[in-house]
């Protein structure tokens, strides 16, 4: 993925030629509420071709490429008996999909290793109570009803990495607290996680203790680890959401989302992989996440909500957070935007294709491909 340039990010809708450091953006009108017409050309200047890739299940999402743009990892809702997330995993030349995760529990944030022989994601598999909280689920359906829709900071939720000749799995994490949202760097010798396990391993004050009772994900951190899970170390340290990590081509940065201590808002951020050096690269004071790195290493593409509280459209910002910023597609009914996977469910990250492969978003009933 290193040289390549897509064609995606080569035009753009918008651009604003003198925006200070960092990133700042006004709100605008949403352009497909009050001329969906010009919504539909402006996306068609970028977009075509576009089919769904998914069918089965009640829904999917997140889905990834390999580096080789031959596979596509992603999670589903249609193993039978289990109405949670499962990880399938896709060949896009011949169309076989076949699941990787083992059935059991929750899973999520699935990721394919730079040398395509494994799989890694996050799953509640080892949770003594996983089989009672899926016939819970499923009563609860059964009935008619439906939860509002919120991501689950399981405790149980654990990193694993399975291995595609000998479908082994080895749990890497096996620590209480939330452990998800891996990713490899280039070269396959770190994982980049998020957790919320510090809140479980020390005394939190009794302020501490009301906002962790109240949403689990305040305690997400970044941390860092060897590829075998050994090494633990946490860089980040601020209150409030730190999540959705991803390393940077040269694999001497990570990007990052860190939402504001109440949940109400996210930026985008970036830091050595020491975590030093750490640089706020928006400052929108709306919904900003989901960033990824150009495989140039000189842009981030994320998304956002500044367009109006539903509609979330991508962006590309320069890797210091002082130059142009760049609009891509306006589609009103995208949950995320092109490249991106991971708004409908709980959002890790865009991914920017591999020269073989298209862009990819999550809509309500699947993911789509666009060329």
């Amino acid at each position: 993925m290193k040289n390549l340039l897509p064609l995606l990010l080569l035009t753009v809708l918008f651009c604003v030629p003198n925006c200070v450091s960092p990133l700042c953006i006004a709100q605008d009108e949403d352009i497909t509420a009050t001329d969906p017409a010009a919504a539909a050309k402006l996306e068609a200047r970028l977009l075509s071709r576009t089919r769904q890739l998914t069918y089965e299940g009640r829904r999917a999402g997140e889905g990834y490429f390999s580096a080789d743009g031959r596979q596509m990892v992603f999670q589903s809702e249609r193993y039978e008996g289990n109405p949670f997330f499962q990880i399938y995993l896709l060949d896009l030349d011949s169309g076989v999909t076949r699941q990787i995760s083992t059935g059991a529990g929750k899973t999520t944030c699935a990721w394919i290793h730079p040398d395509g022989n494994k799989v890694m994601f996050a799953s509640t598999q080892d949770d003594p109570d996983a089989v009672k909280e899926q016939q819970e689920e499923i009563d609860l359906r059964a009935s008619g009803k439906e939860r509002r829709y919120s991501w689950d900071y399981d405790e149980f939720y654990d990193i694993y990495e399975y291995d595609t000749a000998s479908g082994d799995y080895r749990n890497l994490t096996n620590t209480k607290g939330y452990d998800a949202e891996g990713s490899w760097s280039p070269d396959g010798k770190l994982i980049a996680f998020a957790s919320n396990r510090s809140a479980y391993e020390t005394k939190l004050s009794a302020e501490q203790q009301e906002l962790f009772d109240r949403d689990p994900a305040w305690a997400n951190e970044i941390y860092v680890m060897n590829a075998d899970g050994t090494n633990v170390r946490r860089l980040t340290n601020s209150p409030g959401y730190d999540g959705g990590p991803f390393f940077s081509p040269d694999g001497k940065e990570i990007c990052f989302r860190r939402f504001s201590e109440n949940g109400a808002t996210a930026e985008i951020m970036s830091m050595a992989i020491d975590g030093s050096q750490e640089k706020r690269l928006t400052n929108l004071g709306v919904m900003s996440w989901a960033p990824y790195y150009h495989p140039s290493g000189q842009y981030l593409i994320f998304t956002t909500n500044k367009h109006g509280f539903a509609n979330f459209e991508c962006y590309i910002v320069d890797r210091e957070g002082k130059q142009n910023r760049f609009e891509l597609p306006t589609h009103r009914d995208l949950m995320a935007c092109p490249c991106l996977l991971r708004m409908a469910n709980n959002c890790h990250g865009p991914q920017i294709a591999p020269p073989t492969a298209s862009h990819r978003f999550s809509s309500p009933n699947g993911i789509t491909n666009r060329l």
